[in-house]
């Protein structure tokens, strides 16, 4: 008959094989964390705490492959720097180029102005010089002097040349009217018979002046002879037009 399970004997032994295991693996616990723990004390800690055995047999290896990123990361910066520069450069070569071209183009313009002001003053100067020369001629050519015939017309229109410049009034016919009646146009006529000769001062010439009467009223610029026929004439239109406003209102013996 087989044995209750339940015995005593039997809940022992069950027990017994029960904490066998559990220490087996509480063991088996033990001995993996103890070699963790040995290797983990191999490796240098954070805080670089090694034993003297891991420190004397771990080797440390250096790459000697290029630091191809950072090597590339400086290339770059250079480069880019390279280019900064050369824009600046470009660009103050640039404003150089462009104030020089403003300079040559303000220098060429000042020479063009000073260049016509040089020429209009060139052209003033010799202009004033002509103008001046032509003056010159003017001043120094001899105005021809009119002449008149040597007779009775001549004399007479003469003598109203004269009479104007000097402001005594008197027509061509009026002198012409008295010279007639009085020497018939004769400059040498004498009146030898009348009171004026009785008194001895005869009348002469053309218009039968008296010499006292001819050098009272004789006009300069004239010939101080009696006898002259301009002289005579102008001399006599003088008095007449003292007397009698002017030879014109002379018509009989005055």
């Amino acid at each position: 008959m087989p044995k209750n399970s339940n015995t005593p004997g039997h809940s022992r032994l069950t027990k017994l094989n029960k904490l066998t295991k559990q220490h087996k693996i509480a063991l088996a616990g033990v001995a993996t964390l103890g070699a963790a723990a040995l290797a983990f004390s191999a490796v240098p800690s954070d805080a670089g705490t090694t034993t003297s055995d891991a420190a004397t047999s771990t080797k440390i290896t250096y790459s000697t492959e290029p630091i191809k990123g950072v090597k590339a990361s400086v290339t770059d910066q250079l480069a880019g720097a390279g280019v900064k520069t050369e824009a600046i450069q470009a660009k103050a070569d640039a404003k150089k180029k462009a104030a020089k071209a403003e300079a040559d183009a303000a220098a060429k313009k000042k020479a063009a102005a000073e260049a016509a002001a040089k020429k209009k003053a060139e052209a003033a100067r010799k202009a004033k010089k002509a103008a001046s020369r032509s003056t010159e001629r003017v001043r120094i050519q001899p105005v021809a002097a009119k002449t008149y015939a040597n007779n009775l017309n001549g004399w007479i229109d003469q003598a109203l040349a004269i009479m104007k410049q000097k402001g005594i009034p008197g027509s061509y016919n009026g002198l012409y009217k008295n010279i007639m009646r009085e020497s018939s146009g004769n400059p040498s006529a004498i009146n030898g018979w009348d009171v004026n000769a009785v008194n001895g001062t005869p009348s002469i010439g053309l218009l039968q002046v008296i010499q006292p009467t001819f050098n009272a009223y004789h006009v300069s610029g004239t010939s101080t002879n009696i006898y002259d026929p301009v002289a005579n004439i102008t001399a006599a239109a003088n008095y007449a037009a003292d007397r009698y406003g002017s030879i014109d209102n002379v018509n009989s013996a005055y």
